[in-house]
Formats: structure tokens, sequence, C-alpha cells
């Protein structure tokens, strides 16, 4: 079988509202033209073929709305019968066709709320366009978005078997001409370089994906294995730091107790006291300014840790200061410094 296209013409339905029986569903040719421009061969002998084309598929054909048998039924949505097309009769070059209205068409068309009938007919695909068989009529009040649309609904659809899109159907100008625009297309274009330019972004859009997952922008990404490495050192130059600031703390500390150890400041015994205060937050500074304030409570002889007899009323006085500086108790002192009633 050749390969053939399908596409709709349109018919004025009778401007009285009346609702006619018989119905011109394709002119006389034999070369018949729609309002696109675009051109159909329809002689004698593609009347005989559409008529035994019409006589082989049970001699009806379905009269529907907007074409609902063409684009809708074949996706499972309803697509009721505005009429059934009973006969076929070639008239002075013309075809026509008789019609049984459904009760809500025939109201529709009286009170004139459809004003158009659009046939849908296959064609050949060779340069003479023949018509070859009539599958429906559409009642419609769109007659451009007939003829051109639905071409593009039976190609999304492939509806029939025989139809096969061609370059040559000039169906793209109905599309959105700023779409066309975007595509880099002129509004010309063909269905089928719409399809490439779709294709083609497809493409670049995959490889796009592609390379950002296997080769992601190294000023958005780095490399799992470098983050890992960075991250590490950084842990590690912390820790490093930490460790070096406890002991510059720790020599910073050992330093002012040995000072005021040997300016008589402090005594051996609080020594270990002291240190643990300088630790604590704060602490080296509170202990620098407690030493320039406090009196010597300690001489040369209490370097060695021994206490000397008559010292017990100086340590009572160093403990007094410590724990006016500090905050302590005295059990604090105690607990530190091994100090009670008879040290």
């Amino acid at each position: 079988m050749s390969k053939r296209l399908r596409t709709a013409l349109n018919v004025a339905l009778p401007a009285d509202g009346s609702v006619p029986e018989w119905l011109e569903l394709i002119p006389a040719g034999p070369i018949i033209q729609g309002v696109d421009g675009r051109a159909w061969t329809f002689g004698p002998d593609e009347r005989d073929t559409v008529l035994a084309e019409f006589a082989k598929h049970l001699g009806e054909v379905v009269f529907d709305w907007e074409h609902a048998s063409e684009h809708r039924a074949p996706k499972g949505e309803e697509a009721p019968a505005a009429g059934w097309i009973k006969e076929l009769e070639p008239r002075d070059g013309a075809l026509w066709g008789r019609v049984e209205w459904t009760e809500r068409a025939a109201r529709q068309i009286a009170a004139r709320e459809y004003r158009y009938a659009s046939p849908v007919f296959l064609y050949t695909a060779d340069a003479a366009r023949r018509i070859q068989r009539l599958t429906s009529v559409g009642l419609t009040n769109q007659p451009n978005f007939a003829l051109k649309a639905l071409n593009q609904e039976d190609a999304a659809a492939g509806g029939d078997p025989d139809f096969i899109p061609t370059p040559d159907q000039g169906d793209v100008p109905t599309m959105d001409k700023e779409l066309l625009k975007r595509l880099g297309l002129p509004e010309d274009a063909t269905a089928q370089q719409v399809t490439e330019a779709v294709d083609g972004l497809k493409g670049q859009l995959e490889t796009a994906q592609n390379r950002a997952n296997q080769q992601p922008s190294l000023d958005k990404f780095v490399p799992r294995a470098d983050y890992d490495g960075a991250m590490a050192r950084a842990s590690n130059a912390e820790q490093e730091l930490s460790t070096l600031k406890q002991a510059q703390q720790d020599e910073a500390i050992d330093t002012a107790i040995n000072q005021a150890l040997e300016g008589g400041k402090i005594t051996p015994a609080t020594a270990e006291y002291h240190k643990a205060q300088c630790r604590s937050e704060g602490g080296l500074e509170r202990f620098k300014a407690f030493v320039e304030q406090a009196p010597q409570v300690a001489g040369d002889s209490g370097l060695d840790g021994k206490t000397p007899k008559g010292e017990q009323k100086a340590l009572n006085a160093e403990m007094q200061a410590v724990a006016d500086q500090f905050g302590n108790s005295e059990d604090d002192l105690k607990k530190y410094g091994g100090y009670g009633d008879g040290a």
C-alpha cells in the first residue's frame, strides 16, 4: 500500500441555521486547495477510490466534535459521535454525504453553536497528493486549527497505520513563532526540522549532564580525595596549634609562678594551687594582678618548702588575699594548699 497522509478541509454549514441531511464534504476537483495554500488531487479516479474505501469500511463514517475520534479516541478518551455519514454520492465533481445527526448535534447546528464541518481524509505522499479515503468529519468553529493542528496530532498519536509524515506537509507554520525563534528555525520550518532541533537540544543536555557527572567543574566541585586530604590537614594543623598554645600557656604560668616564688609573694606550699587557678580562663591575668598587689609573705627560707616559725600569720594573710582575688573559700585553700589551722 502506498504511503498516505492525513489532513482536514473545512466546509461551512448552512447560514440559516437549518440542519442539512446532505452535506458537501469534498469540493469538486480535479485540484482542490485549502485555506493554508496546500493543494490535493480529487478527480474521477480519486472519487472512485474514496467511494470504494467507504464501502470497504462498512459504509459508515463518524461525524464527531472537534475531530475527537482522530486525536482523543486513540488515547482512550471519550469521543462521542455527533452523527453518522450513511451514504456518499458524487455530485458535479464534488463528494456529498448523507448524515444521520444525533439529537444533541442537531440542536447545536440549529442554534448555530457550530458553523463548520471539517472532513478528514487520507492522501498519497507523492507530489500529486491524491485523496484516497474519508476517515471522519468534525463539527468545529476553528477551521484553521483543524486544518493544521490535526496533522500534528496524527503524527504524535500514530492513529492511522498508513500515516507517515513527510517534510513537504507544511504543518509547522501554525506552531508558536516564539518557539521556532528560540529553536533558531524560520517561521516556515517543517516538522522534520523542528524534530531535529529538539533532538539536538536533548542530545546537548544529555552530553552536558554526563560531562558534569564525570568531570565536574573545578570552580564548583573538588575531587573527594582532595577534599578529604584538605580536611585532614586542617584538622592536624588545628590540633598542632592547640598543642602549641597549651605549651606556651604552661610555660607562661610556670614563669609567673617562679617569679612570684622568687619575690616571696607566694609560698611553695601554694604553688600548685596557683597553677591550677592560672589554667582557668583569664586565670593567669588575675594571678599577675594579684602578685603585683600582694605583700611579701615568704622569705628566702620559704623557697625550700618549709614553713619557718612565726610565718603562720603571714600565710593567713596570703590566704585571705588569695580568697579575695579568686573568690575561693578557705576550704578551697586547704584543698589545694594543704593549709590548716596549725600549718
